[in-house]
């Protein structure tokens, strides 16, 4: 340029926000020409205008997502940094995947946004921009809810990630959506057209994670009858989501370090190395950095893992979204065939006040629970209040047991309670058998979830025949939860 300063071109609707933006940059030093229009912009740009494009995205006549691929073709090397109010996951994605330098939500702070121009200017040109043709995303499919500043900032990370094959470790307490986020990173990047295969280490017997994670063998160990895939296989050139990473046994951290290190693994019992082309998402709602100090989690495993760290904020960090995220529970639940319902302000007013230790998954039962039970249309502050009352209310006092009391002794205290009851007279007959079935039952079922639902083992742990286990199970009527589903 002649007056050797840059030149910023400036493309939005809304004439205060021109006015403000040609301020800014103006006593930073920079050329700049503004315009309400998608086709004044694309005029500069055509006549060789411009060092820098800085674009709305809705404007009167063109949607400034859909000119970026056309400016790109263009002009490789001029710098795009999109502003927009549609401050979603799905519009930080298409500006990152259509070429923009960066993507800004508004309302944004002018530092910040001058601090970005500078950016764009300095960083080094490239020979050739890669120009991917996004897929087209209504907005009632968005992965993620919310537009508070710490969900934007959780976007414009995403947005950067979905075209790299980095590992991400998603930090988070329990209802955060971690998951959520995980399964984003994966629709909307370059494997896409890959598997998206989850798998929770808490979940999960120990003896079985390396199994699960790399498969086995036919006669790898006792009741291996056949050869198993394991997950690594099933996710091969997808995504695959290590859930709860912090519960993985050492054993089993060992051989996926040397998978993150050689990018190849073995199966149980075999030989033959197999690649690992998989992209790793981890996640995990522990401390990994006093996991590693106290010697249960491998510190060399934890920065392989944490290569990109994602904090998902709770619920009480972004309270500004609870309105957003209620209207899309309740909508969800009206499309599963529940009654149309409304929340007054004040609903809302007591739901932004609460804390959430459940964070969005307690919202989310809530808003179900509310729909399903509630006969009126619109939910008022009362109802909400009585919801969390009950949702919030003390357990029954625990009763007190004396410190190192036996089995038998507990049992005959409980026993003298009862006759105690029956003051009047003598229990009914059949005290034996009853007294048998009460003990009986919660020593199975708490050996089973020991186990989780391993009938040989339970057996083992009893010290009784298997098939006399499976007799009590049936005549007990007690329900198996097995571990692995």
């Amino acid at each position: 340029m002649a007056t050797g300063k840059a030149t910023i071109l400036v493309a939005d609707d809304d004439r205060a926000i021109r006015t403000v933006l040609h301020q800014a940059l103006a006593r930073s030093g920079y050329d700049v020409r503004v315009t309400g229009t998608a086709a004044a912009l694309w005029r500069w740009v055509e006549a060789g205008e411009g060092d820098l494009v800085l674009t709305d995205v809705v404007m009167p006549d063109e949607n400034g997502l859909d000119l970026i691929p056309r400016i790109k073709r263009q002009r490789p090397d001029l710098r795009i940094v999109v502003m927009s109010a549609q401050n979603t996951l799905l519009t930080a994605v298409k500006a990152t995947e259509r070429g923009a330098f960066e993507y800004l939500p508004k309302p944004f702070d002018l530092k910040e946004l001058v601090a970005v121009v500078q950016r764009a200017l300095a960083a080094p040109k490239l020979e050739s921009a890669r120009i991917v043709e996004t897929h087209e995303e209504g907005e009632e499919t968005l992965p993620l809810i919310g537009r508070s500043a710490a969900m934007q900032e959780i976007y414009r990370i995403l947005a950067r990630l979905m075209g790299t094959d980095l590992t991400v470790m998603i930090h988070g307490e329990s209802g955060t959506g971690k998951e959520l986020v995980a399964r984003a990173l994966h629709d909307y990047g370059k494997r896409r057209n890959g598997p998206f295969i989850a798998i929770n280490m808490a979940a999960i017997p120990r003896e079985l994670i390396e199994s699960e994670l790399f498969g086995h063998e036919k006669g790898a160990f006792t009741g291996a009858t056949q050869r198993s895939t394991g997950r690594f296989e099933q996710a091969q050139e997808g995504t695959l989501f290590l859930d709860e990473i912090g519960d993985m046994p050492l054993d089993a951290q060992t051989r996926l370090l040397r998978v993150l290190q050689e990018g190849e693994y073995t199966t149980v019992g075999g030989r033959t190395s197999i690649k690992a082309d998989v992209r790793i998402i981890a996640a995990t709602h522990r401390d990994l950095r006093h996991l590693t100090r106290q010697g249960l989690f491998r510190e060399d495993l934890f920065y392989r893992l944490n290569v990109v760290p994602i904090r998902l904020p709770p619920l009480r960090e972004r309270a500004e979204d609870i309105p957003a995220l209620v209207r899309h529970f309740l909508a969800q639940a009206q499309n599963e065939g529940l009654p149309r319902k409304t929340l007054e302000g004040g609903a809302l007013d007591k739901l932004k006040a609460y804390s959430w230790p459940g964070n969005v998954r307690e919202l989310e039962n809530l808003v179900r629970r509310l729909a399903v039970l509630y006969s009126q249309d619109e939910i008022t502050a009362d109802d909400i209040a009585e919801e969390l009352a009950e949702a919030n209310a003390p357990e029954p006092a625990a009763e007190t047991i004396p410190e190192g009391e036996s089995l038998g002794a507990a049992v005959e205290r409980h026993l003298k309670s009862y006759f105690s009851a029956h003051a009047d007279g003598l229990p009914g007959a059949g005290l034996y058998d009853m007294v048998l079935r009460e003990v009986e039952r919660p020593l199975i079922a708490l050996s089973l979830s020991a186990t989780r639902g391993n009938q040989i083992k339970a057996a083992e742990l009893l010290g009784v025949n298997r098939n006399t286990l499976r007799k009590k199970i049936r005549e007990l009527d007690i329900r198996v939860v097995r571990g692995l589903k």
